[in-house]
């Protein structure tokens, strides 16, 4: 199985990895860390593509660099300076029911501040194609990061994560996946489906929002934090959905690209209640102390999510592309 082809670098960090990557150079200490953005594009796109070789990795790298000590090195650092800035941003909240119950209150104004209440009300066709490229690195790869997390639940909480899961993955049905259902919405589109294709038109917020699944993924110790993340997505996937498959209809979009939300406002109902009562609830039965990890991702999940539609939002207002690259150049 062929990966997408790297990325173009976006600072002195990235660079030398890309370098490293691409020509199998020696990999240099790592230049101005302490002083990246952590929310930054050069600091997101070097961590994204780290994290990338644990996933379908890249056609110009061997599979092999997937566990290379220096990579790991890098990619650790990188991490930490990621996750600080992360615990920094969220008040701690000892309360999982807490922080999920936030998200079912919208506040005044918060149309204004919502992707999907945009797209639903006076979106136009070239801003849902921007929004679903965007969406596309994870949409593409779609329940893959937590399924990392099946292996370190038990009793309740791990049946109900793998039942959920079981249903993002088609139910035993290929052309159910929910990856390719969103690969068909990219195709009626018009958008290019190759896993990976628009990563160089994706900005640092869309990179940052599938570098958090990643991240708490890949860890054991933040298990607590991937249940929060995910069941974060699942309370407010079913009514994101509905706004999305509504804005569909509206701009003259075929069946394929109106199916992936219908499919969403349907089984993410389901899953909602599943996901809070089994998963998170199975969890904190087994491991009480993991609840302030739960709220932490909870919360992070918003405040990333919140930092994505603020850049795309404040771009599509003023009339501009959201992209760093046009649609029709991303390679």
């Amino acid at each position: 199985m062929k990966g997408p082809w790297l990325p173009a670098a976006r600072g002195g960090l990235s660079g030398p990895l890309l370098s490293t990557l691409r020509y199998g150079t020696p990999l240099p200490a790592p230049d101005g860390l302490e002083e990246a953005d952590p929310y930054g594009d050069d600091l997101q796109l070097t961590l994204y593509t780290l994290y990338e070789l644990h996933y379908r990795g890249f056609a110009e790298v061997p599979d092999e660099r997937e566990w290379d000590p220096g990579l790991l090195a890098l990619r650790r650092s990188l991490e930490l300076r990621f996750l600080q800035a992360l615990r920094s941003a969220v008040p701690v909240d000892p309360s999982a029911d807490g922080a999920l119950d936030a998200l079912l209150e919208e506040p005044v104004g918060h149309d204004d501040t919502s992707v999907s209440h945009h797209l639903q009300r006076d979106g136009e066709l070239w801003q849902f194609k921007e929004y679903a490229a965007l969406r596309s690195l994870y949409h593409l790869k779609e329940a893959d990061p937590h399924a990392w997390v099946i292996p370190r639940l038990q009793g309740r909480a791990k049946a109900a994560m793998v039942a959920v899961e079981y249903d993002e993955f088609g139910a035993g049905r290929e052309e159910d996946v929910h990856a390719r259902l969103f690969a068909e919405l990219m195709a009626d589109l018009g958008l290019r489906t190759e896993y990976g294709h628009y990563l160089d038109a994706a900005p640092a917020e869309a990179l940052a929002t599938v570098n958090l699944m990643s991240l708490l993924g890949l860890h054991r110790a933040l298990r607590g934090a991937l249940v929060g993340h995910f069941a974060a997505v699942e309370t407010t996937s079913s009514p994101g959905s509905r706004r999305l498959a509504t804005a569909l209809r509206r701009m003259g979009a075929g069946q394929a690209a109106q199916r992936f939300y219908d499919e969403h406002v349907e089984a993410d109902a389901v899953h909602e209640q599943v996901v809070r009562h089994d998963v998170v609830g199975g969890l904190l039965e087994d491991e009480p102390e993991l609840e302030p990890d739960v709220a932490f991702g909870v919360r992070v999940t918003g405040l990333l999510e919140d930092r994505l539609a603020a850049h795309l939002l404040a771009s599509w207002r003023d009339r501009r592309s959201a992209l760093r690259v046009p649609l029709d150049a991303a390679a």
